[in-house]
């Protein structure tokens, strides 16, 4: 019988665009701008619900989780991708490549996880907004976010260790901008059926749950917004729900484009580009989607710039406080409890 002629493989070659030759710098300066503003949005969100003791409610905890993981998403993978568009380095070491499969692989578990409890939290504000206090309580949400994350980086790890006991032979070129597994089992030459039974009982196990108790919950949302006589309350209630909502619609949509298609229709420069809109335009316009549709998260905005900068100079130079009067969200009233982290007062 004849020996395959296997070669150990030390690095992996990231080919990022080869399609695209002349356009290696207007790339890097666009995926530049893009990280940039992932930064930005994301911590803006953060830092608004940090400051802000009106929005120390549930949701805009679990929103902090979201922005979290957004930004670690771009960190996992655009850093790289930079710098193979700016200096041509291609070369990534093995170790390093199995490391940004597993982070990223841990990232997109805990957003599944985090979407579905921000499904529930706005399913308990609308359906139950009388029990909400007693349902989405401190000591729940942290146990929820703490539980997203455990399941989220213990998930991965049976996924990480099989591939990277894999035997790679012949072309070390990974067709990808990053690390990611669909490229990563074309170049092996170990049998992928155990992985790709693993994966199936996971998404059975883990993936399927999520998404029904994400519909379900939105199906009870929507039919209690529907009931509600008057347009006024109907859409007071919908503008407490509406952001999450175009965050879900978002978030599955790109996930059922990239991993739900017929095998007869996938490749791997489709895949370059439905994970282009998964890891790179939600995280770009989840913060736009939060800001730009929530009252709250505006009046968090505008009070942070201007207090910070025009009062605080007032102050310094008169040395008086000037009150300011606090205006009452409109729809549900989220429960307002001690902080999960520790704020800091402008006042």
């Amino acid at each position: 019988m004849e020996e395959l002629n296997f070669t150990t493989v030390t690095e992996f070659i990231i080919l990022g665009f080869p399609v695209f030759p002349d356009l290696q710098t207007p790339f890097f300066l666009l995926f530049l701008l893009i990280y940039l503003i992932v930064l930005m949005g994301n911590l803006t969100i953060i830092t608004l619900t940090c400051l802000d003791a009106r929005l120390h409610t549930p949701m805009y905890f679990f929103l902090c989780n979201l922005s979290f993981i957004d930004i670690s998403y771009t960190s996992v993978t655009l850093p790289k991708l930079l710098d193979i568009l700016l200096r041509k380095s291609h070369r990534i070491s093995v170790n390093g490549c199995f490391t940004q499969l597993y982070f990223f692989l841990c990232l997109t578990c805990v957003e599944f996880v985090i979407i579905s409890v921000m499904a529930y939290d706005r399913y308990a504000a609308i359906c139950n907004p009388l029990r909400y206090t007693i349902i989405m309580n401190e000591r729940i949400c942290v146990l929820m976010a703490t539980g997203a994350w455990f399941f989220g980086f213990l998930e991965p790890m049976t996924h990480t260790v099989l591939v990277s006991h894999f035997s790679f032979c012949g072309s070390n070129e990974i067709n990808h901008y990053f690390c990611d597994i669909s490229a990563l089992l074309k170049l092996s030459c170990t049998s992928t059926s155990t992985i790709n039974h693993i994966s199936y009982i996971w998404s059975i196990m883990l993936g399927l749950p999520l998404f029904i108790s994400t519909l379900v919950s939105y199906i009870y949302v929507i039919s209690t917004i529907l009931r509600i006589r008057s347009a006024e309350g109907r859409h007071k209630a919908f503008s407490t729900c509406s952001s999450h909502l175009t965050v879900v619609i978002l978030f599955y949509g790109t996930m059922l484009c990239l991993y739900v298609r017929p095998t007869s229709m996938q490749s791997l420069d489709q895949n370059k580009l439905f994970a282009l809109l998964y890891n790179v335009l939600i995280p770009l316009l989840n913060p736009m989607i939060y800001s730009l549709k929530n009252r709250e998260v505006r009046s968090a905005l505008r009070k942070v710039f201007t207090r910070k900068s025009f009062h605080s100079k007032i102050r310094r130079t008169f040395s008086v406080f000037v009150p300011v009067k606090h205006h009452s969200s409109e729809g549900v009233q989220g429960v307002q409890f001690r902080p999960f982290v520790q704020s800091i007062s402008y006042y």
